[in-house]
This record gives C-alpha cells, structure tokens and sequence, in this order.
C-alpha cells in the first residue's frame, strides 16, 4: 500500500509534459526544394534497358556521342545491353550554397533489369522554374540483389533503383527572403487556434508584448533583429521555448485499402445501440454426368448442378454507454465480434447517427 501511494504520488506531482515551438511549428520559406533530371546509367552487365521497346534510349545515346564530337551512320541500329535510361531525383536543403554536395536518388525509366553496378553519366538537375541547380555524377549503389538460372529467378529487395551519395554538387542556390524580410513568419504543421495563441503568448512573455501577433490559426507574425547574427540568434531562442502540451482533436483515421482503424485518447460517443451481422452467400456447383443406354449411340454428357445456400448470423445489440473513452469504444465494439473491415461501416454509421465524438477522416 504504501508503495502504491508513493507512485501514485509521484504521478500527481509529475509536470505537465511541455513540447517546443520547433515540434509545431516552422518558419516560413525555410524549407527544401525538389530537383529532377533525367540522365544515363551505363556500365550494367547486360542488365540494361531494351532498345527495341525503349527507343529514347538510343536516341539520348546518339545526342551525346554527337555532343562529343562522335557522329554515327544515319539509320544505324545499336543494340545496347549496359546502358538504361534513368530519372534523377534530389532534394535541395534550404540555404545549400555552391559547391555542397548532396545525395541523389536514380530510378529505371525503361525495362532495365537492374541498376547494380552502373555509373551515372553527368546530368543536370532542375528546379520547378526549369533552372539548373545542381550536377549529378557518380556511381549508383543498389541495396538488393538477385540471381537467376534455369528458368528459376530469386530476388532481394528493389534492383531497379538506387541512390548516388554525394552525388551532386550544388551549382546554384535558392534566393530565400530570410535575411531581407522585416519580420519572420512561422506557419503551425496543423491548423489550431489555440496553439497559434498559446505560440504568440509564449513568445511575447519572453521577449515583450507586440513581438509577435497571430495573424490566423496557422500564421505567426514575429519581429526579428535585422542583423544576420542576431536573427540566427533569436530564432535558435525562439525554436526552443517550451509551450504547455496541446490537446489533439478527437480523430479517427480509417484505411479503406488495408481496414486499418486507428484512434486518439480524445475520441469518446454518445449513447447508442450497434448491432452487428453478416449475410453469407455459398454457391456450389456438383458435376452430374448423363450416362446414354447402352447401343443407343448417344454421348456421355457432363453438367453442372448449382447450390445456393444463403445464412445470415443474428447480430447481439450492444449498448454503449454516454461518455465512453477510448477503451471502452474498443471494447464495446470488440464485443460485437466486429471485423476491421465491419468496423469501418460501423464508425460511419456512429459518425452518421451523431453518436461518434470525433472527425472521422478516410485514407
């Protein structure tokens, strides 16, 4: 007993469990850009892509070998089985100056068979604006593997894309109004009032009133020092201040595809009834041969007798009481020996009698 009431101690006086401005929020234009080329892998071991069914193989071939000053026959067909055309792709951190390197991600365009062992020719990466910013090169390195003999095949793992680390060089980098901007914004990850309040309290208790103003429920208005040193500075402080834990709205997220239901402790219900049962259709078919008389020079004959049973099981009615929380919904609804796949009927039909205190969100 006095165990329990010096756990049960410890509890009550634990502190409320704080999150910083950084795990909400972030600042507004600092955020990574998406860059894509398209390009060459060669090298392969016979694993590359089919020029007979991928012709933008070849042709991209031929417009580099004439670009170094090597001018093939016209009409001349070139059977190649180490070269696959590939699309790159890369990610831009926020503020990545010239001469930064960064990984790249190289994906078959064609029916290329693997990408294992392949260098990757030169190639420009673009941004949406159709700029060049940033150069990819380098050998590709393909996590799976595979074999195959005799008409048997075995294969680990994705052999058609790879990545090139420190694969590109920065060439270019993005104008970002950080520096030059009289104020910083930051932009809540969700739309909630109450945080986008409790954020422009947080920062105004520690560096003075008017410092920063909720424009909405996602935008924060903050001032910040115009010297570059000073505003690193204030943002380093300002992503590190504590705000008390906010509450999340009561959601359930539900998988169509996979029937994956899943719940937050905030979800509770009304006073309902649910009944649950399941209408089940059998069809059988028995074959029945027709045997002819003997001399009569008829022909034995094969059908198909069909079955059709249908049952439906008794659903139980369950009562669930007003102000149930998580537990007891699951618990409630596990009684009535429901499916996930039955479960989801079972939410929206709650969620359509008013019953179901929560958003109901569909994936």
């Amino acid at each position: 007993m006095r165990l329990l009431l010096t756990l049960l101690a410890f509890l009550i006086a634990t502190p409320v469990a704080a999150e910083r401005i950084r795990d909400i929020a972030s600042v507004q234009g600092v955020r990574a850009n998406q860059l894509i080329g398209y390009g060459l892998v060669v090298g392969l071991d016979g694993s590359g892509d089919q020029t007979t069914q991928t012709p933008f193989t070849t042709q991209t071939l031929q417009s580099m070998l004439s670009q170094l000053g090597i001018n093939l026959p016209p009409g001349m067909n070139l059977q190649l089985k180490n070269v696959a055309a590939v699309m790159v792709t890369a990610s831009l951190e926020p503020f990545a100056r010239p001469g930064q390197t960064i990984d790249v991600t190289v994906s078959s365009l064609g029916n290329a068979k693997s990408l294992r062992g392949g260098t990757l020719l030169l190639t420009p990466l673009k941004g949406a604006d159709g700029q060049v910013y940033a150069m990819a090169q380098g050998n590709v390195v393909v996590a799976g593997a595979g074999a195959a003999g005799a008409g048997s095949s075995v294969q680990v793992n994705q052999l058609n894309a790879g990545r090139v680390p420190a694969g590109a060089t920065v060439e270019r980098a993005v104008p970002s109004p950080f520096m030059t901007a009289e104020s910083i914004r930051l932009e809540l990850r969700d739309t909630d009032f109450d945080a986008a309040r409790r954020v422009a309290e947080a920062i105004n208790s520690h560096w003075g009133l008017g410092t920063a103003t909720a424009l909405d429920g996602r935008v924060i208005d903050v001032r910040a020092p115009q010297s570059p040193n000073e505003r690193v500075a204030f943002l380093a402080q300002l992503e590190a201040l504590p705000i008390e834990s906010i509450a999340p709205a009561a959601k359930v997220i539900i998988n169509a595809r996979t029937g994956s239901v899943v719940m937050n402790q905030a979800v509770s219900v009304q006073p309902c009834a649910v009944a649950h049962g399941s209408l089940s259709i059998v069809v059988s078919a028995t074959p029945v041969i027709s045997q002819p008389e003997a001399f009569s020079q008829g022909q034995t004959v094969v059908a198909q007798q069909a079955d059709i049973q249908m049952r439906q099981d008794g659903g139980n009615l369950m009562m669930v009481p007003a102000g149930a929380q998580l537990a007891d919904v699951v618990k409630a609804l596990n009684a009535l020996g429901a499916t996930p796949i039955d479960l989801l009927a079972i939410l929206q039909a709650m969620k359509a009698a008013g019953a179901l205190r929560a958003e109901l969100e569909i994936i």
